[in-house]
C-alpha cells in the first residue's frame, strides 16, 4: 500500500502528496497515514474511487517489470485475468475460477473499442455484441423498439453543465451575472433530455450529484427564452453578443450542439468546438479553453470534494472562485462538527447558484443495451455506476 501510494500520478497527486505528511506501515497489515492537518475528506479521496489512490500493485512484479512492462502485463487481484490488449481496439479477459467472492460465469470476456453509435448498434442487432453502451439519442430509441434488445438505463453520478471561464474577466459579458442568468434561462433541459436521454437523465439545477453527502437541492431555474432576451437587453445586448467558442469532449457533440442552439436562439452565438477527450482535459487543466466549456464529471466523493475541484481557487479546474466560496471552504476543512460541515456546504452550493458560477444541464443517465443471450448483464447492479460491474455476476443464456 506505501508502494502503491507513492507511485500515483493521478490528478489528485499533488493534493494527496501535499497534506499527507507521511505513510508509515508499523506492521504486517497495518497502515498508519500522518496528514499534515485536519483534513475530513482524506478517506473520501483516498480510500474509494474518487482518485483510484488507494488501488494496490504488487511491488515485487513491478519493480521487476517496470512501469511499461505492467502496462503490457497488469496483475490484480480481481475476477478476471488479461489475455490480450491492443489499445484503441479490443481488451480480452478470462475468469478466475478461484476468485475469493464467486467464480464468474462467463468464461471469456472480450470489450471491443467501438466510436461509432450506430455501429454499437448494428452489433447489438447482429448478436456480434451483447452489451452496448451509451446508446444516446435516435439511436437509444431504436434500441428500444428492436425486438429482443433490452434498453438499459442506468443512473451515474456524471454531472454536466456549462462553465463560464471568462466569467472573471471584467471585459467580457460574462463577467454580468445577469448574462450568466440569462444564458441558463435559454436551455430548454427538458426537451434536450428527451431527445438525447429519451428523459431518463436527472434536471437537478446543480454540478453535485443528488446522492452525494453534503448535497443541496437549488431552486430550478426555468426554461424561460423571453426572459433570457429581457436580461440580454439589460445588459446592453438587445441583438445578443458574439459569444466565441464552446469547448467540448467530442462525446457530448449531442448535448453540446442543443445546448449552442437554445443559446443561439436569444442572441448567444457561439461556435462548437470539440474535443477529443484527453485533449480537452489537458486544455481544460492549462487553462487554455476560453468562453464556454461543456463539462463533464462523474468522480465520486461528495460535494466537498466536487466543490474542491470546480469551485474553489485551487481546483484544477477552476479559472477563478469568489472570495467568500474560498473563505467558507477553508473553513468546512477544518470542521469537525459533520453537521456544521454541512450547514457550510450547503450555503457554498447556494452561493454557487446566487453567483451563477454554471449553467448545469442535467446528471446524466447513460442508455446502454444488451441483447437476447443476456440473462444478467451486470448494469445498475452497483448504485450510480453505469457500466457493467461486477463482472463476475454477468450470466449467459446457457451459462
Amino acid at each position: 500500500m506505501k508502494f502503491s501510494f507513492e507511485r500515483y500520478r493521478g490528478v489528485s497527486a499533488k493534493m494527496l502528496k501535499d497534506k499527507v505528511a507521511a505513510i508509515e506501515t508499523p506492521a504486517a497489515g497495518r497502515v498508519r497515514f500522518r496528514l499534515k492537518q485536519p483534513w475530513a475528506d482524506f478517506m473520501t479521496f483516498y480510500g474509494g474511487v474518487a482518485t483510484g489512490a488507494s488501488w494496490v500493485v504488487p511491488k515485487k512484479y513491478v519493480e521487476r517489470v517496470g512501469e511499461e512492462g505492467f502496462k503490457k502485463a497488469p496483475v490484480g487481484a480481481g475476477p478476471y485475468r488479461l489475455v490480450s490488449f491492443t489499445p484503441g481496439v479490443e481488451l480480452v479477459a478470462e475468469a478466475m475460477d478461484t476468485y475469493w467472492r464467486k467464480t464468474p460465469s462467463v468464461k471469456r470476456l472480450v470489450f471491443k473499442s467501438v466510436p461509432d453509435v450506430a455501429t454499437r448498434l448494428a452489433m447489438l442487432k447482429s448478436g456480434d455484441a451483447d452489451v452496448a453502451y451509451a446508446m444516446a439519442g435516435p439511436i437509444g430509441e431504436e434500441l428500444r423498439r428492436t425486438p429482443g434488445l433490452t434498453l438499459r438505463p442506468t443512473p451515474f453520478t456524471s454531472c454536466h453543465w456549462i462553465y463560464f471561464a471568462d466569467q472573471w474577466d471584467t471585459s467580457s459579458p460574462w463577467h454580468d451575472r445577469r448574462v450568466r442568468l440569462a444564458a441558463t434561462h435559454a436551455v430548454d433541459r427538458q426537451t434536450i433530455n428527451q431527445a438525447e436521454s429519451l428523459g431518463f437523465s436527472k434536471i437537478t439545477g446543480s454540478i453535485i450529484p443528488t446522492s452525494f453527502d453534503f448535497y443541496w437541492q437549488p431552486s430550478q431555474i426555468p426554461f424561460d427564452a423571453a426572459k433570457a432576451k429581457q436580461l440580454l437587453a439589460e445588459t446592453g445586448h438587445p441583438k445578443g453578443f458574439d459569444a466565441g467558442d464552446l469547448w467540448a469532449d467530442v462525446s457530448t457533440t449531442g448535448a453540446s450542439e442543443a445546448v449552442l442552439n437554445d443559446l443561439q436562439a436569444v442572441g448567444i452565438r457561439a461556435k462548437l468546438r470539440p474535443l477529443e477527450r484527453a485533449g480537452f482535459l489537458k486544455s481544460y487543466q492549462e487553462k487554455k479553453l476560453k468562453n464556454l466549456i461543456y463539462m463533464i464529471s462523474g468522480i465520486s466523493g461528495n460535494a466537498a470534494t466536487r466543490i474542491e475541484t470546480f469551485a474553489a481557487s485551487s481546483g484544477p479546474y477552476a479559472y477563478g472562485a469568489y472570495p467568500d466560496i474560498d473563505g467558507l471552504f477553508r473553513e468546512q476543512a477544518n470542521e469537525q462538527d459533520q453537521k456544521k460541515r454541512e450547514k457550510i456546504l450547503r450555503r457554498i452550493q447556494q452561493l454557487m447558484q446566487e453567483k451563477m458560477m454554471f449553467l448545469p444541464i442535467w446528471q446524466l443517465s447513460v442508455l446502454n443495451g444488451y441483447g437476447p443471450r443476456v440473462v444478467e448483464s451486470g448494469l445498475g447492479l452497483l448504485t450510480d455506476y453505469p457500466w457493467v460491474a461486477p463482472y463476475e455476476d454477468v450470466k449467459l443464456k446457457g451459462k
